[in-house]
C-alpha cells in the first residue's frame, strides 16, 4: 500500500514521450523537405516547419505549401509537400504575386484591404468554392497584423491565364493578381484539391518586421 503514492508521483512527472505522444512535427522534417526540393532555400523550409509546428498545436495539417517571394515570378517558387511518415513533393509551380507588390520581383507586402499586395506569413486553407476565377481555395491568415485580413480581402488560391511560361517569356514576368497567390490554370484544380483540407500555406520574404514579430515563428503566439 505504501508504494502507490510513489507510483503516482512517477506517473505525474514522467515525460509525455514515454507514453507515445507524437511531436508536432517529425524530427528533421526540414532536412527531409530540403532533399525533396533541392532548389528551395533550406532556411525558408526550416521557417516553414516552425510555422507548421505552431499550427499543429491546435489543429492537424496534412500538407505544407511554401511560397518563396524572394524569388522572381519567373522562377517556380511554390512547393507543395504531402506530410506524414514519408513526406512527398506534390508540386513545384509558378505562383503570381500582387499587382502592387512589384514587377518580376515582389518587394512590398501588405495586409490592408484594397492594397492589391501579397501578404506574408502563415495561412490555413479554409474551403473551396466556384468563383469568377473558377475553382478557388480560401485562405485564413494566422499571422496577426501581417495577414489576418486575408478573408476580408478575398485572398485565395486560384488559376489564372497570366500564370504561364508563355506570358513570362513575352512580358519578362508573370501577370499579377490583386494579392492572391494565383497558379497555372492547367494545374489549379489538382493543386487546390490536394491542399483543400487541413493544410498550411507559408508565404516567405526576408521582411525584418515580419521575421521579428510573426506569431508563428519562434515562440508560438508570442508575436
Amino acid at each position: 500500500m505504501r508504494s502507490r503514492p510513489l507510483i503516482a508521483i512517477v506517473l505525474l512527472f514522467a515525460p509525455l514521450a514515454a507514453f507515445g505522444a507524437a511531436p508536432t512535427v517529425p524530427p528533421h522534417l526540414a532536412q527531409s523537405l530540403s532533399k525533396l526540393a533541392p532548389r528551395a532555400n533550406p532556411k525558408v523550409l526550416a521557417l516553414a516547419t516552425q510555422a507548421l509546428a505552431c499550427v499543429r498545436r491546435s489543429r492537424p495539417a496534412h500538407t505544407l505549401s511554401v511560397i518563396d517571394y524572394s524569388l522572381p515570378s519567373t522562377k517556380r517558387r511554390l512547393w507543395v509537400f504531402a506530410l506524414g511518415p514519408t513526406p512527398r513533393l506534390l508540386f513545384r509551380e509558378w505562383v503570381a504575386h500582387g499587382r502592387n507588390s512589384g514587377a518580376n520581383r515582389a518587394t512590398r507586402f501588405s495586409n490592408k484591404p484594397g492594397s492589391l499586395m501579397s501578404s506574408l506569413g502563415t495561412f490555413v486553407t479554409d474551403g473551396t468554392y466556384q468563383g469568377h476565377n473558377g475553382y478557388s481555395l480560401r485562405l485564413k491568415g494566422l499571422d496577426g497584423r501581417f495577414n489576418n485580413h486575408a478573408e476580408e480581402r478575398a485572398i485565395v488560391i486560384h488559376g489564372a491565364k497570366y500564370v504561364s511560361q508563355a506570358f513570362a517569356r513575352r512580358e519578362g514576368r508573370l501577370g499579377r493578381s490583386w494579392g492572391c497567390p494565383a497558379v497555372r490554370q492547367g494545374v489549379a484544380h489538382q493543386l487546390i484539391h490536394a491542399i483543400s483540407e487541413r493544410s498550411v500555406v507559408f508565404a516567405y520574404y526576408p521582411d525584418p518586421a515580419w521575421l521579428k514579430h510573426s506569431r508563428m515563428l519562434g515562440d508560438c503566439g508570442a508575436g
